[in-house]
């Protein structure tokens, strides 16, 4: 990209979505008849037929060869967390030689891959190998351009031959689905006949850190691992806060504008950027739109940031926790239900009938989050996430819901029989609900609490706790799941009610009274919090392996399957895939750490005392005082001696960690027991190495040039 590329000369408005083929671009590329199908399609009032299909592929072939692209591949998002792809040329050869440019109906609907090379917890055997792709034609084609060499994208899901979901696009459309069959039920309940259609709203945040390349580059932990696994904090970390929404250098300011002209061009609505709290930290949020296009879309933001960071001679790490001692990333979920009216069904809008939806959408959430939190929990559960969760920079694993003292309140005086004049501050005693009353609620009822795993934010759920590399496709179809379960029960009482207002209010009271237990307002990094969600009964889980298996519970299976959204051996599946990862993940830090510490770091010390020694040996010969030195020689020797003894003990236990891997359980609650706590007591000897060593003797970048020099 030219770094003077021009806005006034090259408005966004000019470029905004020209890599992506959106509906409006279709409009000019299909026949009227065509493109009204095919938003049929989109609304689910028809399938998709051969003749549609046909025309729909024309029509982007056409358009992606004026763009100039030559292949085209089926983007997923297989169970590894990151996407794929297969490139595809568009050329078909001709018996005499030539070749025409051609995509067929068969192309743009199917393609097939190996799916025994993915991931798949058994669903699929080594020798069974075939799996399908197939076109999700609500979330736009879009064109990648690399160095000239452009590959039109076309966003799908993947399944197995015997039709198991072996993506999380899949398991996230069947939940988007549930949740809006019953929010409609609701909304009809209560009188809005007009509503149709509902979104399912995601606004991701997503953060990141970027380190100079050529440090990047010395670090074998970095490259192969994604974070540090060695080395001390410098000597300024991010206690001044002067990182936090700090001035933006030139080098990363180049970065953000390349990186912002290119989402702009696939349609990505890339907002706010700024500088985070630790150093080279940083974040950038869009705006939101709909959860399957919003998570493509973060799926493709991650990877142009990666790719974007390098030409600028910087790598960026989505590692949840790259660096000991500093904040780590996350990616917040802002999450929110909308209709095809406009309306926010987590606003509290102007009136009282708004007011009796409002409450009955906020405490059904309230009851699904108590109900499911261990599947909330899972949702954002793995290896590198284990790090940040809890750290005092990141919300603990706790599932809880901030309100705020003002909603909270209100719901106290409503649970309670009271009825709220215009003065919130003041509520009056009245007789028990035979007629039923709500106030009218102010539109800001919170403040922001960062230290919740799930705060209200006056229209919508931030769920804190999804780490930065992850897929927010988990989260999201947990959060569709839970709401769509609790306000299915509720839509089965209103529907048989004698007095449909009435029984709104009892839902809304037992919703808040049976389950406000997991309302928390304060501090969740507070040390009392810990022995107050033990007093309330809360989820607590003790590791991170106590969490991933939640996902194959009895709760959940109960939960998906009876929605078809995940059959029960399809969670088992992912339960395992997440073990395995756990296992391999730690498995890969160990080797790592047992390479770095022999190759590098014993050589280095060893060639320092060395040097050392001899000098001490010297000064005695001359007399001279020595003895603190001796002292330090004797620390470093020592020290040497813990970090050899306990690498070589690292590299027993991996040897019974790798006869348990048939068994997957068994294999990461040995990584989680006995492999972590080595790992962790290594670094401490290591790190106290790295203190006293001769700075040009030490192998590897220290944390002052990885963290300060951008």
């Amino acid at each position: 990209m030219d770094k003077y590329f021009n806005f006034s000369e090259h408005p966004v408005t000019s470029f905004y979505g020209e890599n992506c083929f959106t509906m409006e671009k279709m409009k000019k590329y299909l026949s009227p008849s065509a493109f009204s199908q095919l938003e049929q399609v989109n609304q689910g009032k028809r399938f998709l037929n051969s003749e549609l299909a046909q025309e729909v592929a024309t029509a982007m072939k056409n358009w992606a060869l004026e763009k100039g692209a030559t292949h085209f591949t089926h983007w997923f998002q297989p169970l590894t967390g990151l996407t794929a792809e297969k490139h595809n040329s568009f050329i078909h050869p001709e018996e005499n030689g030539t070749i025409i440019m051609d995509f067929s109906k068969n192309e743009l609907i199917k393609g097939e891959g190996d799916a025994s090379s993915f991931p798949s917890g058994g669903l699929r055997a080594t020798f069974e190998a075939r799996g399908y792709t197939t076109w999700d034609s609500s979330s736009p084609a879009f064109i990648k351009d690399v160095n000239g060499a452009k590959v039109l994208y076309i966003p799908t899901a993947f399944f197995s031959f015997n039709e198991s979901a072996l993506d999380k696009k899949v398991p996230l459309l069947k939940s988007n689905q549930y949740l809006e069959k019953q929010t409609l039920r609701i909304l009809h309940i209560l009188g809005n006949e007009k509503v149709q259609h509902i979104k399912i709203n995601v606004g991701p945040e997503q953060e990141y850190f970027l380190v100079d390349k050529k440090f990047y580059d010395s670090r074998p932990d970095l490259r192969l691992c994604g974070r540090t696994i060695l080395g001390n904090l410098a000597c300024k970390g991010q206690e001044l806060n002067d990182h936090y929404y700090g001035t933006i250098n030139e080098r990363v300011t180049s970065f953000m504008k390349e990186l912002n002209i290119e989402l702009w061009k696939l349609g990505i609505s890339s907002k706010t950027q700024h500088k985070e709290a630790a150093p080279n930290q940083f974040e950038l949020a869009t705006v939101y739109e709909k959860a399957n296009l919003a998570i493509d879309h973060n799926q493709l933001l991650m990877d142009l940031i990666q790719s974007i960071a390098l030409h600028h001679g910087m790598v960026a790490l989505l590692h949840e926790k790259p660096f000991n001692g500093v904040n780590g990333s996350g990616k917040h979920n802002n999450w929110s239900i909308s209709t095809d009216e406009g309306h926010n069904l987590f606003s509290p809008g102007e009136n009282v009938q708004d007011n009796q939806l409002f409450l009955l959408m906020l405490t059904s959430f309230i009851k699904a989050s108590d109900l499911y939190s261990p599947i909330l929990q899972a949702s954002t559960t793995n290896s590198s996430n284990q790090h940040r969760l809890g750290g005092l920079e990141a919300p603990p694993s706790i599932i809880s819901i901030y309100l705020g003292k003002k909603l909270t309140s209100i719901l106290d005086d409503i649970t309670n029989d009271k009825i709220c004049e215009n003065n919130l501050d003041e509520c009056k005693d009245s007789f028990k609900l035979g007629i039923y009353a709500l106030p009218k609620l102010p539109k800001d009822l919170t403040d922001r609490n960062r230290t919740s795993p799930l705060a209200f934010t006056g229209n919508k759920f931030e769920f804190r706790m999804p780490g930065s590399s992850q897929s927010l496709a988990d989260s999201t179809t947990v959060l569709n799941a839970i709401m769509a379960r609790s306000l299915k029960e509720a839509a089965d009482r209103l529907e048989n009610a004698e007095n449909i207002n009435l029984e709104l209010h009892s839902i809304i009271k037992e919703n808040y009274l049976n389950h406000k237990r997991i309302i928390f307002n304060g501090d969740g990094y507070n040390n009392t919090w810990l022995q107050e969600a033990k007093a309330r009964d809360l989820p607590i889980p003790e590791n991170p392996i106590e969490s991933i298996v939640q996902y194959s519970s009895e709760l959940s299976i109960e939960l998906f399957e009876s929605e078809n959204i995940f059959s029960r051996q399809e969670l088992e599946s992912r339960t395992t895939i997440n073990l395995q990862t756990y296992s391999k993940q730690i498995n890969i830090e160990a080797t790592m750490m047992i390479e770095m510490i022999q190759k590098g770091i014993i050589p280095a010390v060893t060639t320092f005392l060395n040097t050392f020694t001899q000098s001490i040996i010297n000064q005695k010969k001359l007399f001279l005082p020595s003895t603190k030195q001796t002292q330090i020689a004797i620390f470093l020797s020592q020290e040497l001696e813990s970090t050899i003894g306990l690498t070589q003990s690292l590299h027993s236990a991996l040897s019974i960690a790798h006869a348990k891997n048939s068994d997957p359980l068994a294999e990461a609650n040995y990584y989680q027991q006995e492999i972590n706590p080595l790992l962790e007591e290594i670094r401490i000897h290591a790190d106290k190495l790295e203190i006293y060593t001769d700075k040009n003797l030490w192998p590897y970048p220290s944390y002052d040039n990885l963290l300060f020099k951008l």
